[in-house]
């Protein structure tokens, strides 16, 4: 099949009211959505946003398209991306539309896609939309609205009785801080956290369309730290706009990224192996090898971790960036529901999250984004492949390197890993300076 051009790793992405998220390609994607629905069972399509300013327009969009292919839109409101997931697979549709750009700027926005079982759409069926909407917008579908979409915001409460089953034991006698990037969590975490009985304090937690994972949430997690040391907390979680990711910050102030928590989980769970990306920390890997336990690499992009997790049935995935797959409970990386499992974890074992993650050594590793004018394949630059040889040569098996294009910003990402972080830094830098030099 030939290369998607809309769908990228996580759907569809771009500034608001611009292609591909201008208001024409918008409603053609909710009529060629609305259509692939009509042929997948229910006629029925869940749309659920973020906190962004863009967002209530988007979805008018996406709901008169698929109004239009003579589909039922359903407006769940302000949810997370997993609470999307959860909803579609456990609700009368047959399809659910995540409007969000996760950690991205407010300015930007995005169209994520589940199919009725809580799934991503495979490329191939992405691709299929794809071209469904490519020949809507040359037939010169339309670009309407509807003025109003039925309200299914009540769904929200099965999603956090959900959640609240997966922490049999609560969260009694912690106190929590909780930072939701002014986005989708802003209510639904708070409220869950406290059912449960911590103490919860909140931080990032008033969304004004245009402040979401501005200086705050996933990305940005030195005001949480600061916060959980003021407060004496237990631990502080951090998500970012659409709450499909979580990073901690333990009671000493250590930030404990996914790696951390699939560590301390995969040792919880003794699995055989343990999913996880390109990204993800060397350290990682040998510090699950020293407990027996393989792990498994795939390309960047939760879809992928999840794909190889069911290929090869094991429970547990994820990514470096706080998207962790606890498969026993959501097939969807939960933000909020990594946070209670990593609680209740740190409970069965009577121990804190800084005694469990005492012994990973992080390697050294670097990551340099470099925007580009025009893509090029990497093989095709000569200076930039000569950078990463040299790399490669120098630290051997002592480190990594990862050179690749972003699927959602047109981003050259560089990573290198090594036991020297003065050399990791300087190799880095050198190849994104090649990088630059080549496709500036």
């Amino acid at each position: 099949m030939s290369e998607r051009r809309l769908f990228g790793t996580d759907g569809i992405r771009g500034v608001a009211g611009k292609p591909p998220l201008d208001a024409r390609t918008v409603f053609a994607f909710g009529a060629a959505l609305g259509e692939w629905a009509l042929r997948h069972g229910s006629r029925q399509v869940l749309i659920g946003m973020d906190t962004r300013e863009s967002g209530p327009e988007l979805a008018a969009r996406v709901a008169a398209g698929l109004a239009q292919a003579g589909a039922e839109p359903l407006l769940a409101g302000v949810v997370t991306t997993p609470a999307v997931a959860y909803l579609t697979r456990t609700g009368p549709f047959s399809a659910g539309v995540m409007i969000s750009a996760s950690h991205n700027p407010y300015h930007d926005n995005g169209l994520k896609v589940f199919a009725h079982d809580g799934l991503k759409l495979p490329d191939s069926e992405e691709l299929r939309i794809e071209h469904r909407i490519f020949e809507l917008s040359e037939q010169g579908a339309g670009a309407g609205l509807v003025s109003a979409v039925p309200d299914a915001s009540s769904l929200a409460d099965a999603y956090l009785d959900f959640l609240a089953s997966c922490a049999p034991g609560g969260l009694t006698g912690l106190t929590v801080v909780l930072d939701c990037a002014h986005g989708a969590a802003f209510r639904l975490a708070p409220s869950l956290f406290r059912r449960l009985g911590a103490r919860v304090v909140e931080t990032a937690c008033r969304p004004d369309g245009r402040n979401i994972n501005d200086g705050c949430g996933a990305l940005h997690v030195g005001p949480l730290r600061e916060r959980v040391l003021a407060e004496k907390a237990d631990f502080g979680a951090a998500f970012d706009g659409d709450a499909d990711r979580c990073i901690l910050v333990s009671a000493s102030g250590k930030v404990l990224d996914g790696d951390h928590i699939l560590l301390l989980a995969g040792r919880h769970l003794c699995p055989r192996a343990v999913v996880a990306t390109v990204m993800s920390n060397l350290g990682l890997e040998r510090a699950l090898a020293g407990a027996g336990i393989e792990l498994i690499r795939t390309a960047v992009g939760d879809r992928y971790v999840l794909e190889e997790m069911l290929r090869q049935d094991l429970p547990l995935g994820g990514e470096q960036s706080g998207h962790v797959i606890f498969r026993e409970y959501s097939a969807a990386g939960d933000g909020m529901l990594t946070a209670l499992r990593t609680a209740a974890i740190a409970r069965a074992h009577g121990a804190t999250l800084d005694e469990l993650t005492r012994d990973f050594v992080v390697y050294p590793q670097r990551l340099v984004n470099v925007r580009f004018r025009e893509k090029k394949p990497l093989d095709q630059l000569p200076a930039v492949q000569q950078e990463i040889r040299e790399t490669e040569q120098e630290f051997g098996a002592a480190g990594r390197v990862l050179v690749r294009f972003s699927g959602t910003e047109p981003l050259a990402r560089v990573m290198v890993e090594g036991p020297d972080p003065d050399r990791v830094e300087f190799r880095a830098r050198r190849i994104a300076a090649a990088i630059e030099a080549a496709l500036s």
